[in-house]
């Protein structure tokens, strides 16, 4: 398994913290060695700010990391916040309302049933539809979600 999809949702900052860490550097030392202000640094590590491509090149460089790398994690990181916010949805036109006739459609919260979604549509669905519920939730959460309950696979 790469390292990338071990910590990819984290925020590139929290992944800079744990290399300064392993490699006893001080931060207010090494953002002057990038020729950073300390301040700049510090609020990526909190998480308080952005990760951008010119910090990522100057870091990546100096820590010896693979380019592109930290500016991934900013990615993977903004992907995992998108998903939190209450109005993201999967493609509503690639869902039929009928697999979920028991349940106002238009109120469903797709975060919170992420488990009832994901058992119904495998249970229900087309190959299209779970293909939707795939992409949307994620290969990885959705074969959690079938393993704890193996009895949808055989449908």
């Amino acid at each position: 398994m790469k390292t990338i999809d071990i910590i990819k949702g984290i925020h590139p900052g929290k992944f800079v913290e744990w290399e300064l860490k392993k490699r006893n550097l001080n931060q207010r030392q090494f953002a002057l060695s990038i020729g950073e202000h300390a301040q700049t640094l510090s609020a990526i590590i909190k998480g308080n700010r952005r990760m951008n491509v010119a910090l990522s090149l100057k870091i990546e460089e100096q820590l010896e990391l693979e380019e592109g790398f930290l500016m991934t994690l900013q990615v993977f990181y903004d992907i995992k916040e998108a998903k939190k916010d209450s109005t993201y949805k999967p493609d509503l036109s690639k869902l039929r309302k009928g697999i979920f006739w028991d349940t106002d459609f238009d109120k469903i919260d797709w975060k919170l049933m992420k488990i009832s979604i994901v058992k119904r549509v495998f249970a229900y669905g087309t190959k299209s539809e779970q293909d939707e519920i795939t992409r949307f939730y994620g290969k990885d959460e959705v074969s959690k979600i079938n393993l704890l309950h193996p009895e949808l696979l055989t449908r």
